[in-house]
């Protein structure tokens, strides 16, 4: 059978099966319908709910507007798929074509996507982890139970880790009138992910907020008392706090632990693929029928020198499975890439944050609107004399045109005319990231491969 035949016999009667029932997956299966696919189609899912929105469980659930159970994602249409919720994939045979789940069954595929996301880590401490009190959040599920605790008023909420999440949780517990301590091993909040300048920002909004924030100390035990509830967390500077909520907020670990031996190229970092989401191989060799999207895949941007880019962003999710559900469907010469410039948002302390491209990548920032003092702004990141990233407090109307110079390969520092006027406005200051080998809490974007510095490009969005 030729390739064309091959493609219509698959779209007509084929096998897709999508591990990873949450938003990628979701809009994967939609897209796969909206694209004539007529075959059998089954979800799987660890978690026993129906696909749901994250973004709201650490913003309006916890703050009491909703409840966790009210955030199910809208469905675009009807995917006629058969559900298997509530039970994990375990293993995967790809010369079989089949996976295998945690009930002992084997669901046979022609073409395989690979949505399982990222789970929250959880405090390295097993024993002091199963303390009543001690919470993750991440699920559904970590939602509702944090946010019933949160309800009936504790003394003292005490969050490990001043990330996105973190800090969202920090801010969501000062809203509701609770104490709070924040500790950050890290010397600001969201330094990982924006660096240390606009870290002294997040870290002032903290503060001016009411928030006890502990940075440059790490948490070294957490304590119990005599009915198994957490009473204190120690830290490294000898410090004891006394608090009955503990809200770890450590980062990710991506869901890929079911794909040992199989032979396809997953880790800690992710699952690599190409542009076009088609899974590799432990051999670097590009796979035909597994394909990978979300939270949980790695894949080279050209915009970014190349790097493999693993990006925990909701519109990363949506994009990759859109792009990954069109390729499953297409010969080679009509397959596209993906291209998602990264963008992302969080609600804290009063302030939407918003940030283009990959701050992370930067060693120099400019100030180029409003200013670092009033909290609002928008700071410009640069990398080898280009703008890779920008990300703006309460001055979101100007990425669109940040955008279009990360799309464009512009210089860094941007021209004098294209920032307010004022005496420093166009002097770049180094971005202050960590050592990238020591953990902060918090980057949704992550780098690894290779990054040659004399690509330019110009990129031009699909219209």
């Amino acid at each position: 059978m030729n390739g064309d035949g091959s493609l219509e016999w698959l779209r007509r009667e084929g096998r897709i099966v999508v591990v990873g029932a949450s938003l990628a997956g979701l809009r994967a299966a939609e897209t796969l319908r909206e694209k004539g696919f007529a075959g059998s189609l089954t979800l799987i899912g660890d978690e026993p709910h129906a696909p749901y929105d994250r973004p709201p469980l650490s913003k309006q659930v916890l703050l009491g507007m909703t409840t966790a159970d009210r955030t199910a994602l809208p469905r675009r249409r009807d995917v006629d798929a058969t559900w298997r919720l509530g039970v994990p994939a375990t293993g995967l045979d790809m010369a079989a074509r089949r996976v295998r789940l945690a009930d002992g069954d084997e669901v046979p595929y022609d073409r395989l996507l690979i949505a399982t996301g990222v789970r929250a880590r959880p405090w390295p401490h097993e024993r002091e982890a199963e303390l009543d009190g001690v919470f993750v959040l991440r699920t559904r599920d970590d939602c509702a139970a944090l946010a019933r605790r949160l309800a009936e008023g504790p003394k003292r909420v005490f969050v490990i880790g001043a990330g996105f999440t973190g800090s969202e949780i920090a801010s969501a517990c000062r809203e509701r009138g609770l104490p709070v301590t924040v500790a950050e091993r890290g010397a600001s909040p969201l330094v990982g992910a924006l660096g240390g300048v606009v870290g002294a920002v997040a870290a002032d909004l903290q503060q001016e907020h009411g928030v006890d924030l502990r940075c440059g100390v790490m948490v070294t035990a957490l304590e119990g008392d005599a009915t198994g509830r957490v009473r204190a967390a120690h830290l490294s500077d000898g410090a004891t706090v006394e608090t009955d909520v503990v809200v770890v907020s450590l980062g990710a670990t991506r869901n890929t632990e079911w794909l040992a031996g199989s032979g396809l190229g997953a880790g800690p970092r992710g699952i690599a693929c190409d542009a076009g989401c088609r899974a590799f191989d432990i051999r670097g060799i590009v796979t035909d029928d597994i394909y990978v999207a979300g939270d949980v895949a790695r894949s080279p941007h050209p915009l970014f020198g190349y790097q493999f880019l693993s990006l925990e962003h909701w519109g990363n999710a949506v994009c990759q499975a859109e792009i990954a559900a069109h390729n499953m469907l297409s010969a080679s010469a009509d397959r596209l890439p993906h291209m998602w410039v990264p963008a992302f948002w969080s609600s804290q302390f009063g302030v939407n944050i918003k940030s283009v491209g990959v701050p992370s990548m930067g060693t120099e920032i400019v100030v180029s609107q409003g200013s670092l003092d009033s909290h609002r702004f928008v700071g410009v990141y640069g990398y080898q004399g280009r703008v890779i990233g920008a990300v703006s407090f309460d001055h979101a109307r100007w990425l669109p045109f940040y955008q279009e110079l990360i799309e464009t390969t512009a210089p860094f520092p941007p021209p004098f005319h294209m920032v307010d006027r004022r005496p420093d406005g166009h002097r770049p200051l180094d971005a202050d990231f960590p050592d990238p080998s020591v953990p902060t809490h918090g980057p949704t974007v992550t780098l690894s491969g290779y990054s040659p510095a004399d690509r330019r490009m110009r990129f031009t969005p699909a219209r």
